[in-house]
């Protein structure tokens, strides 16, 4: 009974504003109205919708509303409401819109911005404009979401770019960090790096020096072309593995030449 009357009740308050709203869109409609006024009850009207959780009406006579006014906040809402929609094309269009009149936008219109950019398949546009904010007091979660927007993008070698930025300024320490900056520049045209980063964790003893780096070492210096390290590389491993493996990686040295 106690959950009917709570339900009862509060279909009832998502009522009064639908039917207010609908009392305004008649009077809307009457003649004799002036610009002005029907322009009040029409942005009226659109919140009332949003309150009644009418969202595309209210998305509706918002769009109308802005095709002859101008206001920041409204185009912010129109924005949001779009994005909560999942309509993302129509969201990135007026996010333009909005952006342009936003000098400094809010965290909540920046975490807005990415996802519309995110959703609407504009990871280009998402990190150009993430990459405008981004400087030495940017957080890690800044410069992962940097990276990992440059991957999406097809961007490998910024994405290699930005690691190492955020790995130079300590923003990035911890092991597993490492090893993706070695994937990333790899896979981002920058072998030499990741070779000079693991010969450094070696000899610093922050990674084990077992076959597996090793390998992974001189693999990197010959993606890099460098023959005369890679060739160092092999040997350093030959000599780990011991001369019982040496006569299976020395064909690797010798196809370098």
């Amino acid at each position: 009974m106690g959950e009917c009357a709570l339900s009862t009740a509060g279909g009832r308050r998502q009522d009064q504003p639908a039917a207010a709203a609908d009392r305004l869109a008649i009077a809307r409609g009457l003649n004799g109205v002036d610009d002005d006024q029907a322009a009040r009850w029409l942005r009226e009207e659109a919140s009332l919708r949003r309150a009644a959780d009418q969202r595309d009406q209210a998305i509706e006579l918002l769009t109308e509303w802005l095709t002859s006014q101008q206001d920041i906040d409204t185009t912010w809402q129109l924005t949001r409401l779009l994005a909560q929609q999942e309509r993302w094309e129509e969201a990135a269009e007026w996010l333009e819109q909005a952006l342009s009149q936003t000098p400094e936008p809010s965290d909540a219109q920046q975490a807005l911005t990415l996802a519309i950019y995110r959703n609407a398949g504009q990871s280009e546009q998402a990190l150009s404009w993430l990459l405008d904010g981004l400087n030495a007091q940017s957080s890690a979660a800044d410069w992962r979401q940097a990276a990992g927007l440059a991957q999406q993008a097809g961007q490998s070698g910024v994405a290699a770019g930005l690691w190492e930025t955020a790995w130079q300024l300590g923003k990035l320490s911890e092991q597993e960090d490492f090893w993706l900056l070695i994937q990333l520049h790899l896979a981002g045209g920058t072998p030499a790096r990741a070779a000079e980063h693991l010969e450094q964790a070696l000899s610093e003893g922050d990674i084990v020096r077992d076959e597996t780096n090793l390998r992974l070492l001189a693999s990197a210096w010959r993606q890099a072309k460098d023959v005369e390290k890679a060739l160092s590389a092999w040997q350093a491993l030959a000599l780990h593995a011991g001369s019982r493996r040496l006569a299976s990686l020395w064909p690797a040295c010798v196809r370098l030449g």
